[in-house]
């Protein structure tokens, strides 16, 4: 409960927003147009990959069972909180009406964390996974890569869904978010809203350092063996550039569409004096600047499956006519096989 605010549920806090402005912005076809062009995206990239798999190498099946984890991720997230969004811009925004007792609000805090913190994650772990089969080829076992695949993006979802429920359990609190549509962590100063703030900072900052880290390495690892001296013979083949290429495109989606918003929230709970009052209130700028950096995070969840379906080999030829129609036989593996008898 807020100190001023006793008619107010947990969840709820005051916000700068009349009756009147409510009316004017909480028509729900521009949310459920986003939602809808979101889902599709996600859906034609899914048939994609479901196609792609047949008949693919244990690398590539390793790596497309990342996407798939991905795709369904971000498929899910728009699905569910679109429709929680959709429905409080019908309502006009009082979640007070539809949400008394905040079980609602922080259902939606939980996933809002979990379907934000996963692909962050879920690109870190397939950076990682690259990096192994492109550096580390004779490292792994081919056979069971694909169900370490799986178990590798459910240990993801099941680490996010902790950070989730954190709140619930006494770390941090989810209050509804200007306008009235969403819930989110709560940007005020209280030691548990600072540390979860943070700690959900530091996790998402960590997963694109190290997405970028190890991306960086596999990328100049290609280029060397593209370029070195038995190129003709000992070139990547186009998988392999294709996955980098998808790769990339993913980080660099995720980094533009998150670090904004991971940046502001550190700086606000870090801010002093605090940007939130006692009462639970935060400045219209700050609320504006939230939903702001808040949609432009939203949209990680839409380019996602079009980094996929733009980056195939089909179109990446086009762009690149060198790089040949015809299956290669040797990938990394021998030329890092002399690399290491050399030393």
């Amino acid at each position: 409960m807020w100190p001023n605010g006793s008619s107010l549920g947990p969840c709820l806090r005051p916000t700068n927003i009349t009756l009147e402005e409510r009316r004017l912005i909480a028509s729900p076809w521009f949310a459920a147009s986003f939602c809808l062009v979101g889902l599709a995206s996600n859906l034609l990239a899914l048939s994609v990959l479901v196609s792609a798999r047949q008949g693919s190498s244990h690398a590539r099946s390793s790596f497309l069972t990342f996407l798939c984890g991905l795709v369904i991720t971000d498929f899910m997230g728009l699905l569910v909180t679109g429709t929680i969004v959709v429905s409080q811009h019908a309502a006009l925004f009082d979640w007070q009406a539809v949400d008394p007792g905040c079980s609602l609000c922080h259902f939606m805090g939980v996933i809002m964390v979990f379907f934000g913190l996963c692909p962050l994650l879920l690109g870190a772990a397939m950076a990682s996974e690259r990096y192994l089969g492109i550096t580390r080829p004779f490292s792994r076992p081919t056979a069971a890569s694909q169900r370490r695949a799986w178990t590798t993006v459910g240990l993801v979802w099941a680490a996010a869904l902790a950070l989730g429920l954190l709140p619930l359990l006494g770390v941090g609190r989810y209050t509804v978010q200007y306008p009235g549509s969403w819930c989110f962590l709560t940007l005020g100063a209280e030691p548990g809203d600072v540390a979860f703030g943070l700690l959900f900072t530091l996790l998402g900052s960590l997963s694109v350092g190290l997405s970028f880290l190890l991306n960086t390495i596999s990328v100049a690892t290609l280029c060397h063996v593209y370029h070195g001296q038995e190129a003709a013979q000992q070139r990547p083949r186009d998988c392999e550039v294709e996955m980098m290429a998808q790769l990339t495109g993913i980080m660099v989606v995720a980094s533009i569409c998150w670090m904004p918003l991971l940046v502001f929230i550190a700086q606000t709970v870090l801010r002093s004096p605090p940007a939130m009052s006692p009462t639970g209130q935060l400045s219209r700028a700050t609320e504006q600047q939230l939903l702001i950096y808040l949609r432009v995070a939203t949209w990680n969840q839409i380019l996602d499956p079009w980094v996929y379906i733009l980056f195939r080999r089909a179109v990446i030829r086009r762009l690149h006519p060198r790089l040949s129609t015809r299956p290669r036989s040797l990938s990394l593996q021998p030329q890092l096989t002399r690399r290491s008898t050399m030393q």
